[in-house]
């Protein structure tokens, strides 16, 4: 019986691949216009479209078709309209170029849409000049990948997100170039998803911006000067791995900024020339290990409100203050990580300092409390307070300390 069942639907969906059209859109072909090929179209029909200039106002694809740029066509908002509004499930949007949406600050309008929808893929579009970018509320299991998404506003009012997701479940957003939104990314309620191998450049705000977004995963992905680098806020499960994050500089920019999240991985990064490398307040049980915090002016912001973060096995090198906190209570723990700064022995060889290591200097307590202390860096004064303070510690976090730290930089 299984095996008939089988046939039927093999030969079901033979007959409904044998009846799907192709359809041709140009300004030289029968059909002009893109709205009438998806008139004319039935689900699972392949619309191509020719390269050109359309103004189709706003573009609905209410069917289950594949809609495919021949040379990027050309979708024009007119700085009035939404560009694409997809509606149906299954659909795919691949190779056009759409530009100029309109601008709203009671409608989010976007490029591209997806309105509730599921198995959506949107691929290998250009969009330039959109509010925000590609958008999706209320979507599962649907992918956005290759596309380039830049926008030119300078001011945040004028500028929505570059991929924009609210509400979904299963996304995939892979391989993106974003840059002038103001946020790269943006998840809010969204579960179970992966950010991959995206490129987040120079957006007004946060290159990646997280909130209320559990089980989620990003990976691979390069977050560069961007204005406070990447935000997780009010989520749990979220696992962050082999991210680049560059010279993210601000009074208030960081790497990443940790608020409220828990049972979450931070594990292989590099954090290269930021304000922070990490900025984590009101955190429980993180595991950070693996990094590269590296030419920052604080490697890591721990306040006092963090509870069972796990440091090791990380490589601190080149910052100005590894270390920042806000209090002297520490129920935290940093073990076997490398420090530049260290200045310890290893008498038994066994390439683990003799001494533990205390990386919050007196100095970056100071600074914590009175920014304006900071012209006085790298003076005498500042170099006797911190020798004298790891001679007798009074200050500093007693237990914020490294039991076993490592000679060398670990090959990461």
């Amino acid at each position: 019986m299984r095996i008939v069942c089988l046939l039927v639907c093999l030969m079901l969906g033979y007959i409904h691949q044998s009846f799907a059209n192709s359809l041709r859109v140009g300004n030289k072909q029968t059909i002009t216009s893109i709205t009438q090929a998806i008139l004319l179209a039935n689900d699972a029909d392949t619309i191509w479209v020719e390269s050109g200039l359309y103004h189709e106002k706003n573009l609905i694809i209410n069917k289950q078709l594949v809609l495919r740029g021949i040379g990027y066509p050309v979708l024009d908002g007119e700085h009035q309209f939404e560009n694409v509004s997809i509606k149906a499930d299954g659909v795919v949007l691949d190779g056009f170029k759409v530009i100029n949406s309109g601008i709203s600050s009671i409608v989010d309008f976007a490029g591209v849409k997806i309105y509730n929808r599921r198995n959506v893929t949107v691929i290998n579009n250009l969009l330039v000049d959109c509010f925000f970018g590609i958008y999706s509320q209320g979507c599962t299991n649907c992918t956005i990948k290759g596309n380039k998404l830049s926008a030119h506003q300078l001011q945040e009012q004028q500028s929505g997100n570059g991929v924009h997701c609210w509400k979904c479940d299963s996304m995939k957003i892979e391989g993106n170039i974003i840059n002038g939104h103001r946020d790269g990314i943006y998840f809010e309620f969204v579960t179970h998803s992966i950010i991959w191998r995206n490129i987040s450049t120079k957006n007004m705000r946060y290159g990646l911006h997280f909130m209320f977004s559990n089980n989620d995963t990003y990976a691979a992905n390069v977050f560069e000067n961007n204005g406070a680098g990447v935000a997780v806020m009010f989520s749990h499960h979220v696992r962050m791995f082999h991210n680049y994050f560059k010279e993210n500089w601000g009074d208030a920019a960081y790497g990443i900024l940790l608020k409220e999240i828990s049972d979450s991985y931070i594990d292989g990064n590099t954090f290269e020339k930021n304000t922070s490398g990490i900025f984590i307040e009101g955190a429980s049980r993180i595991t950070v290990s693996k990094n590269t915090f590296k030419n920052n002016g604080w490697g890591l912001k721990i306040q006092a409100s963090c509870l069972d973060i796990i440091l090791t096995n990380n490589n601190f090198m080149g910052n100005t203050f590894d270390v920042g906190t806000n209090g002297s209570l520490v129920l935290n723990t940093f073990n076997h990580n490398y420090w530049d700064k260290y200045e310890g022995y290893d008498l038994n060889k066994d390439k683990v300092g003799d001494v533990p290591y205390r990386p919050v200097s007196m100095f970056s307590l100071v600074v914590e409390k009175n920014p304006p202390a900071m012209v006085l860096f790298r003076s005498l004064i500042t170099v006797l307070m911190d020798k004298s303070e790891k001679v007798i510690p009074s200050l500093t976090p007693e237990n914020l300390k490294d039991e076993y730290p490592l000679m060398k930089p670990l090959q990461l």
